[in-house]
């Protein structure tokens, strides 16, 4: 027997009620699902907004409760068992109507507010439905946005969706929170989420499981409801909301049942408090002699204080149709009882009766403000197309014909901001201290202005009283010197007329100084002449010492011949030990190659493989083969351990330089096996294997070790972390050149698979355009190799998918820069391929490309719309069959070229 549990955090939409089909678009209007009242627009704002002043009063704006209807569509079981019959529902959606069939030949119609065919996607459920309520909410009213149906008809899947696997699938829960993150200002406003579980009356909190009995709280003066021992979460970004709704999905109650896989045993209710700050409109006051031109009060500052409420009901389900027994049927007895008091509600409002029975349970409670209060109401019921639960979904229909009769009064409810105001006023008496601390400061500096000022003044003074002293002192320094010099003059002729008296004198003592000056000059001659003799003897010296130096070094360069002999031995001894350790190293890595490859044939055949299972060393490197060979299990782990420990990678990675040939080609071969394995990629490149392949990709013109470096460097690229290396240390360009130099199919299918695992790294496009990267991977065509191509369609495949996520994320919205470097032309050649690798790669390249509404007329003019509308009929994989129909769908573009040619997608 199935039992109720809590929820794994995945997706609880089972085969039975996914409604993932997409809608074909082209002839559907888009409806406004809207109440009487609609907000004005106002600048600066993604959602419809009215302005703060329309909204001042507290008069209530009637609002009917708006009432949509989705199909859900035909699960596997159904197909199977209602084969012979036909759907007990037809709907008419451009007339909003919905016939439910009694019979063959009688049914009844409904009309609703909007009819959501099982076609429509989760945008336009969420544009019709929810919207207009989000809008509202952000507006200052309450809005309450809920789904209503028997079990597994699509209700958690319309609502609770996350979407994470595709965004498409996004439900009204994560979809609301965008537009309100996207509307509010983080400076001013908030926004504050709940998120509970009503089971089996009892009030739980998904955010706290211990948290089990939380009381519903009923404000006396206002009726508002509240539920104060909730957990309050505030939201700040959107990955923290779907974080949080991931958390509250594994706390919800859920079990399995023979109408759903994983039905809902609970009725979850997201509240999302947005609290908004606004100024009031100004007030006038008139004098007495009734000017009013100058008496104009300041604006008010008031906050909105709205909520949002999100409730996915429980599904109603018929005891001996669920086969609930035991704790699951008391389950099932709490949830019909509650969704009774719901309706017995709605009928009373809806005939305007005078008592409306509220209290009867907790859902109604929480609901008040919902049905008949002032909150703006959206219904979304979901039936199934199956005759067999016509009773069901004849009860949903009359359910929500029921509420579509209920008005509620919408009123907005604006509080005075005193925290604001209070804000305000301090901000001001800030200014008003900053401008008293600027002011006193200005008359600070002005006194200090005043005071060097007048030293200044003082220092010029002193200065000009300096000068004046100085020039005195100058002035008598000159007079003494004056004096000095007319004294000097005076001295001067008391000597001349003494000379003539000692001219005699004076004669004598002449010729006695001219004896001795001529003895000083023999004396300096000899001197000289000595040291020039020591001077030749030492150049002589030089000459010698020179001299015998080369005679040693002749002699030591034809010595001995025992000695050059001995000498010669010990270098080729060096030179043979060296070649033997390469040798030894090679023969362990060798040994270990051989052991690893009998170990993969051994398990080939004990697999029943049969012809050729074993592709060798090349083949074994290489980044592209099965699956099952890439992981051996413990013997190539074994081996690879072995090795490291044997041998050594600083020593493998040494014998790249090598100068023997040989030599060369084996260490490139052992290290790109080495790089198959994901466990070792770090450990090469950390030892500089990368720059070393890099190295012999640039500068070896041998076919062998191109081949292999590229396919090391394949092997390599597939680690996104490696990918930004390659484009740092100019891997790009290197495997664009030898992409245009190689001919042989094994090197140019490396260079294809390294440059395919490039392109799916968002960070490389612009790279890859500029360095030749796109170009080199077209031009490698030339090759007609299936496997060639191959890897050419996935590289293509993977850049188009990184600018499809570019664009849809707002980063990049320029044309395609594959169709810049002409890629398109071979796109279209090969969409139909025989190749089914390349003809799934190149459909999934195509559908990208499409996605991005700049590459639409591009595409046209190719040839490429005739190959997406093949795609969309006769492709073999239904999800790419899917996506191009919904591409075709949504493009203006292409919607209009194919009303023009009368093409009927």
């Amino acid at each position: 027997m199935a039992s109720s549990g809590y929820r794994n955090g995945a997706h609880r939409g089972s085969s039975s009620t996914k409604l993932d089909r997409p809608l074909p678009a082209a002839n559907l209007k888009s409806s406004s699902f809207k109440s009487r009242f609609t907000p004005s627009h106002s600048s600066g704002s993604a959602l419809r907004r009215s302005s703060p002043a329309s909204f001042s009063t507290n008069d209530g704006v009637p609002g009917r409760v708006r009432v949509a209807v989705r199909l859900r569509p035909q699960n596997v079981e159904e197909l199977a068992a209602d084969a012979d019959f036909a759907d007990c529902v037809e709907l008419q959606p451009e007339l909003k109507r919905l016939k439910l069939r009694k019979n063959n030949w009688d049914s009844d119609t409904y009309e609703f507010d909007e009819v959501l065919t099982e076609f429509a996607s989760q945008k336009r459920v969420y544009e019709v439905v929810a919207k207009p309520v989000v809008e509202s909410v952000l507006d200052g009213y309450n809005g309450t946005v809920m789904a209503y149906g028997q079990t597994g008809t699509g209700k958690t899947f319309t609502l609770g969706r996350l979407g994470e696997e595709d965004t498409s699938d996004r439900g009204i829960m994560v979809r609301s929170m965008e537009d309100i993150l996207a509307d509010i200002s983080p400076e001013t406003d908030s926004v504050s989420v709940s998120y509970l579980q009503l089971y089996m009356e009892t009030l739980q909190d998904l955010l706290d499981p211990s948290n089990d009995n939380i009381p519903i709280v009923e404000d006396p003066k206002t009726g508002d409801v509240s539920v104060p021992g909730a957990t309050l979460v505030e939201i700040r970004d959107q990955q923290s909301f779907v974080e949080l709704l991931r958390i509250g999905e594994t706390h919800r109650i859920a079990a399995n049942t023979k109408l759903n896989t994983e039905s809902s045993r609970s009725h979850a209710i997201l509240m999302v408090h947005v609290r908004r700050s606004v100024i009031g409109r100004e007030e006038i006051i008139s004098s007495e002699n009734g000017d009013s031109s100058h008496l104009v009060k300041p604006f008010k500052p008031l906050v909105r204080k709205s909520k949002l409420v999100v409730v996915d009901l429980a599904g109603s389900e018929r005891i001996h149709k669920s086969g609930s027994e035991g704790h699951m049927l008391e389950e099932a007895k709490s949830i019909n009882l509650s969704l009774s008091a719901l309706g017995k509600c709605i009928n009373a409002l809806a005939e305007n009766s005078a008592h409306v029975p509220i209290r009867d349970s907790k859902l109604t409670r929480l609901l008040r403000d919902s049905f008949g209060g002032t909150a703006r109401t959206s219904l979304i019921v979901t039936i199934g197309p199956s005759p067999r639960h016509r009773g069901e979904t004849a009860s949903t229909i009359l359910f929500g014909q029921r509420a579509m009769k209920v008005e509620n009064m919408l009123k907005i409810k604006e509080e005075f901001d005193y925290k604001s105001l209070s804000r305000r006023l301090e901000v001001q008496l800030d200014k008003l201290i900053a401008e008293n601390e600027r002011q006193q400061k200005a008359f600070e500096d002005e006194a200090e202005r005043i005071n060097i000022e007048a030293q200044n003044r003082i220092s010029e003074v002193e200065r000009s009283f300096a000068d004046a002293l100085e020039k005195e002192r100058l002035k008598c320094q000159m007079d003494y010197m004056e004096s000095v010099k007319q004294l000097e003059e005076k001295l001067v002729l008391n000597q001349q007329k003494h000379d003539c008296d000692g001219f005699m004198e004076d004669k004598c003592i002449g010729q006695e100084t001219g004896l001795s000056a001529a003895e000083d000059v023999a004396e300096i001659k000899k001197l000289l002449e000595k040291e020039i003799k020591l001077r030749k003897a030492a150049e002589e010296e030089v000459k010698n010492c020179k001299r015998q130096q080369g005679q040693d070094m002749q002699s030591e360069a034809g010595g001995d011949p025992e000695v050059l002999k001995l000498r010669k031995i010990l270098e080729d001894e060096a030179h043979q030990k060296k070649k033997l350790e390469e040798e030894i190293i090679i023969l362990r890595s060798q040994l270990l190659q051989l052991t690893f490859e009998a170990d993969q044939m051994k398990m080939y055949l004990e697999r029943g493989g049969s012809g050729n299972g074993f592709a060798g060393l090349d083949s074994s490197m290489s980044p592209f083969r099965h699956p099952q060979y890439r992981d051996s299990g413990n013997g190539q782990k074994a081996s690879i351990a072995t090795l490291f420990e044997q041998v050594g990678l600083q020593k493998i990675l040494a014998l790249l330089e090598s100068d023997d040939a040989n030599v060369r080609i084996h260490a490139v071969k052992v290290v790109a096996n080495l790089a198959a394995e994901e466990a070792n990629q770090k450990k090469i490149v950390e030892a500089g294997g990368l720059s070393s392949l890099l190295v012999l990709l640039r500068s070896f013109e041998d076919e062998t070790v191109r081949r292999v470096a590229a396919g090391a460097i394949a092997n390599l690229a597939m680690n996104e972390a490696n990918q930004e290396l390659i484009m740092i240390q100019g891997g790009i360009s290197l495997l664009s050149i030898t992409a245009a130099d190689a001919e042989d199919p094994q090197t140019l299918r490396m260079v294809a698979g390294a440059i395919a695992n490039l392109c799916g790294n968002d960070k490389l496009r612009m790279k890859l355009k500029t360095e030749g990267g796109i170009k080199a991977l077209l031009g490698i065509v030339r090759c007609e190799h299936p496997d060639v191509l191959s890897q050419v369609a996935r590289g293509i495949a993977n850049f188009a998918k990184c600018e499809s996520r570019a664009s849809t994320q707002g980063i990049y919205s320029a044309r395609s820069l594959l169709i810049e470097d002409g890629a398109l032309p071979w796109i279209v050649q090969n969409a139909n391929n025989e190749a089914a690798p390349i003809r799934r790669h190149v459909e999934l390249a195509l559908c990208h490309l499409a996605q991005h509404e700049v590459n639409a007329k591009d595409m046209i003019s190719g040839g490429a719309l005739w190959e997406l509308v093949r795609i969309s009929r006769d492709c073999s994989r239904e999800d790419i069959r899917s996506l191009a129909l919904r591409i075709l769908s949504s493009s203006p573009t292409f919607r209009s070229e194919l009303r023009r040619l009368r093409i009927d997608y």
